[in-house]
């Protein structure tokens, strides 16, 4: 069976998108998303600097308009080809970490294109707002005990914000805090503090989370055609509602993309292909999902190799609405 996974924010880097362009699907694909977003997405994926694109308002934009685009290419789908009756057809579950959930649930049918990129565009902004008003960050803690790991966050009253499975851990609270947690590691973990501009996926995005959700009030979801796993628990969401609900939720919760991976074998996964700019969600399978074959479209010479990962893992796995734990 194949998933096809969404990155989060992290993943975007200089240019990513300049030989994409070359593709007409694809460069129709962005600048409509550039339209809907209201930002000059085709000049932030080509010419932008890394701070321009690291700044979390035109981030999360450029990877959910990516992933969609680049998902047309291995489909070989135009730009007027609705995109998840295409997807049904070949895979079994989607999936995307933290905002790649917003690219997942339109890949799903949850949500349209539009509505995706509508609210991916506030989502940037109103977190990028609810970051200004504390100064607050995230730290990757590499190593260490997992249960020491999350006694020391406790402590020092720190949240492990996207616990990725692999040992691999992001804590994220006030700048204080994660210093103080940094002077004192857990035993054989080592801190290393990150680029971003807030505590994403804490309390501190409160407010971005009831912008969001005044927003998602105006939408009337579809019920997913493809499976959605949601980053709450790994679940397959039980409805379209629940699913729109859980992503805006999720703004200020914990991402369980371990739990994802665990619900991925459960759920008899044999290919996974993660979507522009891919590379991080690879990385994480290849040592958490043995077995499992994996792709990463980081350029269209990865084109090939992605549709020949779905020719042979194609599958409609029908994971059952009552496996939503949530």
């Amino acid at each position: 069976m194949l998933v096809v996974v969404c990155p989060g924010q992290g993943a975007q880097s200089p240019s990513m998108l300049a030989p994409w362009l070359e593709l007409p699907s694809v460069a129709t694909s962005l600048t409509r998303a550039a339209q809907t977003t209201g930002l000059d997405l085709v000049a932030h994926g080509t010419t932008s600097d890394a701070d321009t694109i690291r700044d979390t308002a035109v981030a999360q934009p450029l990877l959910v308009a990516s992933a969609l685009a680049t998902l047309r290419a291995v489909l070989e789908l135009d730009a007027d080809a609705a995109l998840a009756p295409a997807t049904a057809r070949v895979a079994g579950a989607t999936a995307g970490h933290s905002v790649g959930e917003l690219a997942a649930a339109a890949i799903a049918g949850v949500l349209t294109e539009d509505e995706a990129l509508r609210l991916v565009a506030l989502r940037g902004a109103a977190m990028a707002r609810a970051a200004a008003a504390t100064p607050t960050g995230m730290s990757a803690v590499l190593g260490g005990d997992p249960d020491e790991v999350a006694a020391a966050l406790a402590t020092h009253d720190l949240v492990g914000a996207n616990v990725n499975g692999g040992g691999q851990v992001v804590a994220a609270g006030t700048l204080e805090d994660l210093a103080a947690f940094a002077a004192e590691p857990p035993a054989r973990a080592r801190v290393v503090p990150l680029q971003v501009a807030g505590a994403f996926h804490t309390r501190h995005m409160a407010p971005a989370v009831d912008e969001l959700r005044g927003a998602a009030e105006g939408i009337t979801p579809g019920e997913p055609l493809t499976p959605l796993l949601t980053n709450s628990d790994g679940s397959v969401v039980a409805s379209g509602a629940r699913g729109l609900e859980l992503i805006v939720a999720q703004v200020a919760n914990p991402v369980r993309w371990d739990l994802c991976q665990e619900r991925l074998v459960a759920l008899g996964v044999t290919g996974l292909l993660e979507l522009a700019p891919g590379g991080v969600l690879t990385g994480l399978a290849r040592r958490t999902l043995p077995g499992v074959e994996t792709v990463a479209l980081k350029s269209p010479a990865d084109l090939d190799a992605a549709r020949d990962l779905v020719r042979r893992h194609a599958g409609t796995g029908t994971p059952s609405p009552q496996e939503d734990l949530s």
